[in-house]
């Protein structure tokens, strides 16, 4: 095989991918029976976000801009902003097409936070970026690892999701609570990537994780209630 049919095996996206089939809520009610001893009310779910969020979720990164301002990544070519109803109109999209899933975190049937995994490559990687953030009233309660774990469990052995080998976690190197969010579900530390990202106006280094779906076992979400 040439260096050119590797490459095209490891990234190549598959005109016929699958859709991406949104669940309603996750954890699904399939995921909870295998796991009876989960607990019923889990402090968060997460659900596809809506254009009927609007409001709610500009309300939401609005109390929060200074909190999240350090983390936000930026477009280095400085395209026109999306508008709420475009950016849901893409996540559509991407779920049609397979490259990716978006996923509102909410704790007592509100939004408190947003999680998702993008940038889906298939073929002989099956791999795929997560992007997560909570705000910060609710910083310290342990959401952001659960919601990881969540998406985790679905993402990689769940059978309505993209069942994908290996998801990616890139973070800032002075993040240190989003590091504390990883090492608690067991992340596999990968080492540092120069200039990965373009976050506010620089190539920043990011230091990155993964999770594969060998590690999955009885799953993320149990192993983070139930400390085994």
């Amino acid at each position: 095989m040439s260096v050119f049919q590797s490459l095209r095996a490891a990234f190549h996206h598959p005109a016929d991918a699958p859709a991406i089939r949104m669940p309603d809520e996750l954890p699904t009610a399939a995921f909870r029976a295998q796991h009876p001893t989960l607990p019923a009310n889990l402090p968060i779910s997460l659900r596809p976000l809506t254009l009927d969020d609007e409001d709610e979720w500009n309300d939401v990164r609005w109390r929060n801009r200074d909190w999240l301002a350090p983390w936000d990544s930026d477009d280095p070519l400085h395209g026109s902003p999306l508008t709420f109803n475009a950016w849901i109109t893409r996540q559509r999209r991407s779920e049609e097409r397979g490259t990716g899933a978006l996923f509102g975190i909410i704790h007592r049937g509100r939004i408190v936070g947003q999680i998702s995994v993008g940038a889906i490559s298939y073929g002989s990687m099956r791999t795929g970026i997560v992007g997560y953030w909570v705000s910060q009233q609710f910083a310290g309660h342990g959401f952001a690892p659960l919601a990881l774990a969540i998406l985790a469990d679905w993402a990689l052995a769940d059978s309505t999701g993209p069942q994908l080998h290996r998801l990616e976690i890139a973070i800032l190197p002075e993040n240190h609570r989003s590091r504390r969010v990883v090492e608690k579900i067991g992340a596999h530390d990968e080492g540092l990537r120069l200039r990965y990202m373009f976050v506010n106006e620089q190539w920043r280094d990011h230091e990155t994780y993964s999770l594969l779906a060998d590690d999955v076992g009885n799953g993320f979400t149990v192993r983070l209630m139930f400390g085994c």
